[in-house]
């Protein structure tokens, strides 16, 4: 062996993203375009997007939390409204209600799956406050797990709720962003979400009005459509709408998703169901391999819903193990090994704490004591995903 050279295993992260020759090669096309941004590969890219989703919009920006953001504002969403948010989910869920001045109400899940139930959502419900006016509810399909959207519409649709599904791990599974029982859908195309373009964002609705509305809100709230200008003597030349001249009718920001980006996303949209099936044979291997270790180590139980495989997470009994999650995390690393927590109860944080006080959400606190997210992204080879179980074998027997 060379001097210098390493026969260490390569470091298998919790999940990455999975870029191919040809999804380089779309990139670079798209770099020596005329059009770098707001130009027509994202409408191309919102076409291929609404139609692998089955929905009627699709409105690509420049993230998940912006698509989340965009749906609240959209909904209209501002100081004397809330908005229900399950407690296990990324920071981006609950602050994209707060980034409008609305109020965020948490709501438990269930201790075993992390997701929030028809009896939580209800339970929040009831604990707003009378001047409060609950507005929305974002179920969360966590690690790719879908919420019982049925039950949930039945209850917001009695309490005049709309539902905005933070989707962002869910993309690729059946009916999850034709808004069949919600008013929009947000997705992520983060490098560790089912397809990745670095960054990325995409809302998608049945609602033309609410597609429109985003389109403007993404884009500093301009418009230039003549049939919407209110400043006629500014906005037309002998009837004919002056070629430069837009309008601003509310405050918008800039949420654009590059062409470069689109170009990627559309190479990847083309191997969603590739990605999406390799995540279920991972699974199902991991299934397989880490049967042994119940009950102390067991995967979130997934039951027979339609689900994706965002993630694959193991619900560990550290004190019947022996060990501390930490301590755990810290062994496999030395493996090459990575794993990581979602998420941290977001009810927990400080800043809401300081704002809400320390609602008690015990199914919360119980999925987050015991959660783990170990490696599983398309790109792993059978060897990686044996080497993953085995590591966990070795390390929890210890």
């Amino acid at each position: 062996m060379q001097s210098g050279m390493s026969n260490q295993p390569a470091f298998l992260p919790y999940g990455r993203q999975t870029i191919e020759d040809d999804d380089v090669a779309v990139v670079a096309a798209a770099l020596r375009r005329d059009m770098l941004t707001t130009g027509q590969l994202v409408e191309r890219y919102e076409r291929e997007f609404a139609e692998a989703t089955g929905a009627a919009h699709a409105v690509a920006c420049n993230s998940g939390t912006a698509a989340l953001h965009l749906a609240m504002l959209a909904l209209g969403f501002g100081p004397g409204h809330a908005a229900i948010v399950p407690s296990v989910t990324f920071l981006s869920t609950a602050n994209a209600v707060r980034m409008t001045g609305a109020e965020v109400l948490f709501a438990d899940v269930d201790a075993d799956t992390g997701l929030m139930t028809p009896e939580t959502f209800a339970a929040a419900c009831e604990r707003a406050r009378g001047d409060q006016k609950v507005k929305a509810a974002l179920p969360v399909h966590l690690n790719g797990q879908i919420c019982d959207m049925t039950s949930l519409a039945r209850i917001a649709e009695v309490r005049g709720i709309s539902l905005v599904e933070d989707a962002c791990h869910a993309l690729g599974v059946s009916n999850v962003g034709a808004t069949l029982y919600s008013s929009m859908a947000c997705f992520s195309t983060h490098p560790v979400k089912a397809i990745a373009t670095g960054e990325g964002g995409v809302v998608t609705t049945t609602d033309e009005p609410l597609a429109r509305r985003m389109r403007a809100l993404r884009n500093h709230g301009m418009t230039r459509d003549p049939g919407e200008f209110e400043n006629t003597d500014f906005a037309f030349d002998g009837g004919a709408a002056n070629p430069w001249y837009y309008e601003m009718h509310e405050v918008g920001w800039n949420y654009r998703m590059p062409d470069v980006l689109c170009a990627l996303g559309s190479s990847q949209l083309r191997k969603l169901d590739r990605f999406h099936r390799r995540r279920a044979e991972i699974a199902a291997v991991y299934d397989r391999l880490l049967a042994p270790l119940a009950p102390a180590l067991r995967p979130v139980p997934h039951g027979n819903r339609p689900r994706g495989w965002h993630l694959y997470v193991v619900l560990i009994d550290f004190a019947a193990l022996g060990t501390t999650r930490a301590q755990l995390m810290n062994a496999l690393r030395t493996r090459g090994i990575g794993t990581q927590v979602h998420y941290i109860p977001v009810h927990r944080q400080p800043c809401y704490r300081l704002r809400y006080g320390a609602p008690s959400l015990p199914g919360a606190d119980a999925y987050y004591a015991r959660c783990l997210s170990i490696p599983m992204y398309p790109a792993m080879s059978e060897n990686d995903v044996h080497r993953v179980a085995d590591a966990l074998v070795r390390t929890v027997r210890v």
